[in-house]
Order: C-alpha cells, then sequence, then structure tokens
C-alpha cells in the first residue's frame, strides 16, 4: 500500500512504531522494520553511548529503514542529532517541536524530520520550518495527551498542511488504517498495540496488566507530574489522586528516595530537573519530585516489571487489544484487514447516474 508517507521513509506498509521511551529498543524497532513498518528507536530514555550502541544493534539485525525519537528541549539535542546524520538514521523524529536551525540540519544530511504534534497550529508551524511530515496525535493515544479527540484533530491538521500526516492516537488494527486514510492521513502510528506484541521486552507481568484492562482501566490523570498523562489505572495513580497535599508530598519523598538510588542521581540534581520542569506550570512540590522522576516511574513498571511502584502509560486502545503477536504477525494482519475493508467499501460506490454532492470543505485531498 503506497502512500505520500512510504515513499518518504522508504518502508513497505503506512504503519509507525512509535519511539516509547523503555520500550522501543532495538529488538521492537528492528521486528517492525523487518515487517514492513517504520521502528522508531526511542532515546530521551538513552546516555549518548547507549544511543550509538542501539542505533548499531538495530543496524545488525535489519536493512530496512528506521528512525531515532529526540527530545528537542534537551541540552544534547544537537549532539544527538549529529549522531543521527553520522550513522546515517533515516528519520528523526521528536515529541517536541524542534527548531527551525535544528531541522534545516537534519534536512540538509539527507534526514527525513517527522515532529508529534497535538494541535493544528503546531503543525502549521513545524511544515513552515520545513518538516517533511507529522505525526498528529488525538488525546486516546498514550502518555502525555491533550483533550481533542483523534477523529476531531487529524481532518484539521490534513486540511492545514501540505505535507504527509500520520493520525496517531486510539489506532490498532487495519479498520483503524483505513479510517486514517479516509480523513487523508498517509498512514498510522501505534504504540501500545506495539508494546503488546512479542518483540516487545516489556516484563510478561506488566504485558499481563495491559491484557486485562477494559477501556475503563485506562484514565488520564495530572497527579503524577501535573500534566494530562494517559495510563493504566494502578494503586499508585489512585493512591496519589486520594491524597492530600501533605500526603502526596511525603510519598513522592519516598519513591523519590527509591527511584533515586536507581537512576543514579543526587537529590540537588532531582530538584534541579524537577524545578526544570515546573518553570510555567502550576505544579505541587509533590508533583516537581515526581516530575522529575517519571522517565524512573515508567523504567520501574516497562523494564524492572514492578507495577507496584511504576506508572504504565498507555493508549485507549490498551482495553481492545486481547493478544501479543510478533511484529511480523501484527503488520500482517493489520494490512489484510485493511485491505479487506477497501475490497468491502468499493462495493459501495455509487451509481454512475447519482453524483456525489460537492463537500462543504472543497475539493478533498487523495489518500495519503
Amino acid at each position: 500500500m503506497e502512500t505520500a508517507f512510504t515513499k518518504l521513509v522508504g518502508v513497505e506498509h503506512p504503519i509507525v512504531q512509535t519511539g516509547m521511551g523503555w520500550v522501543a529498543g532495538p529488538r521492537l524497532v528492528s521486528g517492525a522494520a523487518n515487517a514492513g513498518a517504520l521502528g522508531i528507536l526511542a532515546s530521551a530514555t538513552m546516555t549518548m553511548e547507549q544511543l550509538r550502541a542501539a542505533v548499531h544493534e538495530v543496524k545488525s539485525r535489519t536493512d530496512a529503514p528506521f528512525g531515532v525519537n529526540l527530545r528537542a528541549d534537551a541540552g544534547d539535542a544537537a549532539e544527538r542529532a549529529q549522531l543521527i546524520i553520522d550513522e546515517g538514521v533515516r528519520v528523526a523524529s521528536f515529541a517536541l517541536a524542534p527548531s527551525k536551525e535544528l531541522i534545516a540540519r537534519l534536512k540538509d544530511a539527507g534526514v527525513v524530520v517527522i515532529p508529534s504534534i497535538g494541535a493544528r497550529r503546531h503543525a502549521e508551524k513545524v511544515a513552515a520550518w520545513g518538516a517533511d511530515a507529522v505525526i498528529v496525535q488525538g488525546g486516546e493515544g498514550g502518555g502525555h495527551t491533550g483533550d481533542v479527540a483523534t477523529t476531531v484533530l487529524l481532518p484539521q491538521v490534513v486540511d492545514a498542511v501540505d505535507i504527509p500526516v500520520i493520525a496517531a492516537g486510539g489506532f490498532s488494527d487495519g479498520r483503524g488504517l483505513v479510517a486514517a486514510l479516509a480523513y487523508g492521513a498517509a498512514g498510522i502510528a501505534m504504540g501500545t498495540r506495539f508494546l503488546l506484541t512479542s518483540d516487545s521486552t516489556v516484563p510478561d507481568a506488566v504485558k499481563a496488566e495491559y491484557l486485562k484492562a477494559t477501556v475503563k482501566d485506562v484514565t488520564v490523570t495530572t497527579a503524577v507530574d501535573g500534566l494530562p498523562h494517559r495510563m493504566l489505572r494502578s494503586e499508585l495513580v489512585a493512591s496519589l489522586e486520594r491524597a492530600g497535599r501533605a500526603k502526596a508530598l511525603a510519598k513522592a519523598v519516598r519513591h523519590a528516595a527509591g527511584f533515586k538510588k536507581l537512576s543514579g542521581l543526587s537529590w540537588a540534581e532531582m530538584v534541579r530537573d524537577g524545578l526544570a520542569m515546573k518553570h510555567g506550570k502550576d505544579l505541587s512540590w509533590s508533583q516537581v519530585l515526581l516530575a522529575a522522576n517519571t522517565p524512573m516511574l515508567l523504567k520501574a513498571s516497562m523494564v524492572e516489571g514492578r507495577t507496584d511502584l511504576g506508572v504504565m502509560a498507555s493508549g485507549q486502545v490498551a482495553g481492545v487489544i486481547e493478544d501479543l503477536p510478533s511484529c511480523a504477525e501484527l503488520v500482517t494482519r493489520v494490512m489484510a484487514e485493511a485491505h479487506a475493508v477497501l475490497e468491502r467499501l468499493h462495493g459501495l460506490t455509487p451509481p454512475q447516474h447519482l453524483p456525489l454532492p460537492p463537500h462543504p470543505l472543497g475539493t478533498l485531498p487523495p489518500p495519503g
């Protein structure tokens, strides 16, 4: 299935495996790439040395194109971008909008730049700065998210920019892919669905928590770090939501002490990181401590398997996922479902003597 996105990055299928921290490592990324999708390596939780080693490992596992996700606000973003250039990585994706200068630097080196955005105005900004495509995530997506549904946000962005748009937030199957194409997207991006594969290194006990979750077990809370964060309900989340400020601070200090040992950060470094995240936001001190340790809260679950100590970021689709296929099985299934849906829809073509009425927005863009 060729779209503007597949032609842009050179993959077989219009599917992206998103760069999830502690989850999107070399095994998952290479599994997605070998299946014909675009695998994206998460680098925010890696040192420079770990990132370079991870890139080399992906290269040893696949000859297919893949990407690396960067934090645009990281102090060493420029150095990480240079690593991507030096290693010949095909795609650089960003969780936050990169600067115009960084986009230009990557593009001049032949790297495809794909920021993730959550609002129409952000898509317009990065498109004007030269981004090659955008991933647009609606409120159904996991992790830090907005409150506008994908079905509302996606057509806004498609109408606003003339670069390929990849839809994220709420996708897990071929029906969703066809729906996104119908809106004018050039593909879909999936996080939780790829997390729940046999190629994912997330511990089995954590995967079991996702598989048993219903759609009502996936919640959005600000109790963890002061920002809307979609995740599985857990006793940790419930306790933070129930606690008053004093109790929340005490819990945060206890958790911070535990994660201080895991991370190797000093108290001063944790407070510094928390204050940096507090800037411009009305966060309590307990949220400041937890904000500084959110990566470690995720690591506790996604790496250590400690569902009692960590948080489990999740898209709403966790409530409808029931199995753990390999990446190859997943992508094959999604594409087979998509083609079956397209075949069925083809039979709904109106007779030639019944022309379609004009669309209120004018001529719709072709898929991709």
